[in-house]
């Protein structure tokens, strides 16, 4: 097991280069299935779930080649068996998506439920009701979505709310399908819109991605091309408020300035320097924080995948800020963690009251999730004295190289082995 030590109080200065975005990537890697041929994908970040989502294609029969760091050639012609490995993806959320494709492929698919990380409930009722709308049926075998149809038919789909993920599944299970296919209601994220990229650059007929109605018409026949993933929003967010919680100054490069207006929005509301070029933005700070209320939306508005981290600036802020997050149920847990590094956080339900404390208090803590783990890291850089941080294995689900990239900001972070407990008894 390993642990990062950070010494902070140092602000972050310099250059820091984003990588390819996880939620796009984990979905283009399963998209694959649906190809004729084979593909490569470029900028895809070095993280653990695009290395369990690749083990899971190895497994079914496909021929991954990892051409270098971030480029992979995928082949999945070998695929004759539309079953996931069961201990592979009930760890990772993004496993669901390889229900659509396989669906889409093979007109059935068996699937474990999908883990990931503990946010609550987070049924995926959306994407059968979409599977269903097709023309697929359901049932749950052995601990496995298992879904099947005779034959997939474009159809309307509506969602009862707005689903990253039932919009995905959505698109692989119609891209294919005869006839058209209208998704009404349905996510606009930036990784929707790469993954309608993707599939059309290889032959499929998807309009209207970014907006909230999509339309499908079917093909036969996907040709293999060459794509690029575009840079992670969350992660660059993530790198802006960090050098904000620690008064730094900081070029967020390779990146798509318009992803981030949400993010770049509240931190100018909280009195932060954020000027934006073509692909990079640039964020230092020159004066006192300043509280602001935060509610979370679906794209284009706040994403909740940032909110850990800016309520973690927000504790470093003058005043009382509201913090209002509804999209998932245990958004909140990591709060506990900040209170032990000296924060003043009250939680009623889906809303945080955040009272600004000026500084925080090395301590040591624990990743409650990915995007916690990504808020305790920033608390580390900005408190004083030494945080050590245990569970950063939720931390690499979605950041490449965190603690490289940080220390090249200057700061002073160290990943540090620590025994388990079972081998620590083991050796008594």
């Amino acid at each position: 097991m390993e642990k990062f030590v950070i010494r902070g109080g140092k602000p972050l200065h310099g250059d820091v280069y984003i990588s390819g975005a996880k939620n796009a990537a984990v979905a283009l890697v399963a998209a694959t299935i649906l190809c004729d041929e084979p593909c490569v994908l470029e900028n895809v970040p070095e993280i653990s779930d695009i290395t369990k989502c690749l083990k899971i294609l190895k497994e079914m029969g496909a021929k991954v080649e990892l051409l270098d760091r971030h480029t992979i050639k995928i082949d999945t012609a070998g695929i004759t068996n539309p079953s996931v490995p069961y201990e592979l993806a009930r760890t990772m959320r993004a496993s669901c998506y390889f229900l659509g494709t396989l669906l889409g492929r093979f007109h059935e698919a068996f699937v474990p439920m999908p883990g990931g990380c503990d946010l609550g409930d987070r049924p995926i009722d959306q994407h059968l009701k979409a599977f269903r709308a097709l023309g697929a049926t359901d049932d749950i075998v052995n601990g496995n979505n298992h879904v099947r149809a005779e034959k997939l038919s474009g159809n309307q789909i509506y969602f009862d709310f707005v689903t990253v993920g039932a919009t995905m599944n959505a698109i692989f299970a119609s891209v294919k399908a005869s006839g058209l296919t209208i998704i009404e209601n349905a996510a606009k994220e930036p990784h929707i819109v790469d993954l309608a990229n993707f599939l059309n650059s290889m032959g499929a007929d998807i309009r209207g991605a970014g907006t909230d109605v999509i339309k499908v018409r079917g093909v036969e026949y996907l040709k293999g091309v060459t794509y690029a993933t575009i840079p992670d929003q969350i992660e660059a967010g993530t790198y802006m408020v960090a050098a904000a919680a620690t008064g730094g100054d900081v070029n967020i490069c390779n990146v798509i300035p318009k992803h981030l207006e949400s993010i770049s929005a509240k931190l100018r509301k909280c009195g932060v320097n954020v000027v934006e070029s073509d692909e990079s933005v640039h964020v230092w700070v020159d004066g006192p924080l300043m509280k602001t209320s935060l509610k979370t939306m679906p794209h284009p508005g706040f994403p909740t995948d940032m909110q850990p981290q800016f309520s973690t600036l927000l504790t470093l802020a003058d005043g009382t800020s509201i913090v209002t997050d509804d999209i998932f149920d245990n958004r909140f847990r990591y709060v506990g963690e900040l209170r032990r590094m000296g924060a003043d956080i009250s939680v009623d339900g889906k809303v945080a009251v955040i009272q600004g404390v000026g500084k925080l208090h090395g301590a040591p803590v624990v990743a409650t999730d990915l995007r916690a783990g990504a808020a305790m890291v920033i608390a580390g850089l900005a408190a004083d004295g030494v945080t050590e941080i245990d569970n950063i294995e939720y931390i690499e689900r979605g950041y490449e190289a965190i603690d490289e990239k940080f220390r090249k900001l200057g700061a002073d972070i160290q990943r540090v082995y620590r025994p388990d407990a079972d081998s620590v008894a083991m050796s008594g």
